[in-house]
């Protein structure tokens, strides 16, 4: 009775190790399945892209029997790019199908390596021990037993059917992945086919544009040679109407036979007349605007001078007057003029002229030409301290005090012109008398309503109409400025001028 046991348990072993290998070989079958599914709808869209390519290639086919008047159009190039897109896809879904179809013969090969060298082995085993069990006790259990070995052979023999099979799906799958690679090939043939058509149209299309080009060439060539004849006579049209081309080249031919007679006759001659009257008018053209450009800048620059004259002129007026006012203030019953030292434009000869004469001057040149500045050669003084006419005397025939008395009625007759925001004046009344110190200092009086006039002196007169006073002493080799009264002003000067 142990003894039976044991091999029982032996036996229920061995079921045990048998279940586990027929269940991982049903996960296997599974997985033949799965992979199996894919390829085989791939297969069928495969079958219906081939479909499709038979219809295209009978359609290319009756295209290939006509003329291609031109080249691919866009739409046709389209459907070459999209058959070679599906050719090369084809390409490779056909490789990665046969790299499936190795895979499943290799795991085929496997299972019935396995099946025929372990689990058959096993099973005639298990079977062997069964009937040695079905002699001795225990055949109920074995009786069992051998149901569920039976279902086990029953699982064995359908994983083996499916198995087979797939095998033949594998067949059928790999033998449509022939065909479809015959057709790719045809389909290969037919395009190199038709892309050799295409090219060799294309060559022709090519000659026959050039041809076309050299034609439009000769024909423009032609055109512009009849139109060099100009417009021909309507008896021309008439006469020659009626004869034949051949004709036409042996009169062509005379008359260039003729024309060579004058070989020597410059045949551009009425080109280059024609070509340097277009230059001719182009050069008076071109003379007839820088003739009125000059002309505009010449009125310019006369204007511009005759502004500069009168400015000038103006200028000179103002300041002649007032250097005449200002003198007689200075000096009282005297006389002082401006004059104006003019020459002709070549420097030649130079004359003074005042300015009653000046203004007859330009008067009179105005009416011949603009006048120029360039006549003005500069600006004399004429001066009499006594009023006479008779004693008029020029700069160089002036003491040192009459020239520093001169000199300031100038500045200031131009001060009354150009206004200066301030004067300074270093010891001006130094070589006056006291009479012309006084009228200076009363006229530096008027013209510090609108100026500014910082003095230095050693005089009174200038003290008394002076707003402010700085006194400057210098000790120990250094000058110090400061504040001071009016009444230590004068003290400073009256000391200077006791000791001095």
């Amino acid at each position: 009775m142990q003894q039976i046991e044991t091999q029982q348990r032996k036996f229920k072993a061995s079921r045990d190790s048998i279940l586990s290998e027929m269940k991982m070989l049903k996960e296997k079958r599974q997985q033949s399945e799965k992979t199996f599914m894919p390829k085989q709808r791939s297969l069928q869209s495969l079958e219906a892209s081939l479909h499709a390519m038979e219809s295209t290639r009978e359609s290319l086919k009756a295209e290939l029997g006509t003329d291609l008047l031109s080249q691919l159009s866009l739409e046709d190039q389209k459907r070459v790019d999209a058959l070679n897109d599906e050719i090369r896809q084809l390409q490779q879904e056909n490789r990665q199908l046969l790299n499936e179809r190795i895979k499943l013969e290799g795991i085929i090969t496997r299972v019935e390596t396995y099946l025929n060298e372990n689990l058959r082995k096993r099973l005639d085993q298990v079977e062997q021990e069964l009937n040695e069990l079905r002699e001795t006790e225990g055949g109920t259990v074995l009786t069992a037993t051998t149901s569920e070995l039976e279902a086990i052979n029953k699982r064995v023999k359908d994983t083996l059917a499916r198995s087979d099979d797939l095998d033949n799906s594998i067949d059928k799958t790999e033998a449509g992945i022939k065909e479809l690679q015959k057709s790719m090939e045809r389909w290969k043939n037919m395009e190199k086919e038709h892309m050799d058509a295409i090219n060799h149209d294309t060559k022709e299309l090519e000659k026959m544009t050039n041809r076309q080009g050299m034609l439009l060439k000769k024909k423009e060539e032609c055109m512009k040679k009849i139109r060099e004849l100009g417009s021909l006579p309507q008896e021309a049209f008439e006469k020659y109407q009626t004869l034949s081309l051949k004709q036409l080249f042996r009169k062509l031919e005379q008359c260039n036979t003729e024309l060579k007679k004058y070989s020597h006759v410059n045949k551009k001659a009425l080109d280059q007349f024609v070509n340097f009257s277009e230059q001719k008018e182009k050069l008076i053209k071109r003379q007839e605007e820088l003739d009125r450009g000059y002309k505009s800048i010449m009125e310019l620059m006369n204007v511009l001078e005759l502004r500069k004259y009168e400015a000038i002129q103006l200028t000179f007026k103002q300041v002649s007057k007032n250097f005449s006012e200002v003198f007689q203030k200075l000096v009282p019953g005297g006389k002082a003029t401006l004059v104006m030292k003019k020459g002709d434009v070549e420097g030649n000869q130079s004359q003074d002229e005042g300015e009653g004469s000046t203004e007859s001057e330009r008067g009179s040149g105005s009416q011949s030409s603009v006048p120029s500045v360039d006549q003005f050669t500069g600006v004399g003084i004429r001066v009499s301290f006594t009023g006479k006419q008779g004693e008029m005397r020029e700069m160089q025939q002036l003491s040192g005090g009459q020239k520093s008395l001169v000199a300031l009625a100038l500045i200031f007759a131009i001060q009354k012109c150009d206004p200066a925001p301030f004067y300074l004046f270093d010891e001006i009344d130094q070589a006056l008398d006291a009479q012309h110190r006084k009228a200076v200092s009363d006229m530096i009086m008027e013209l510090a309503e609108h100026a500014q006039f910082i003095t230095t002196t050693f005089r009174p007169e200038l003290l008394e109409s002076a707003d402010k006073f700085y006194g400057v002493k210098f000790r120990n080799k250094v000058s110090h400025i400061d504040v001071i009264t009016a009444e230590m002003a004068k003290d400073f000067v009256e000391d200077d001028t006791t000791h001095g």
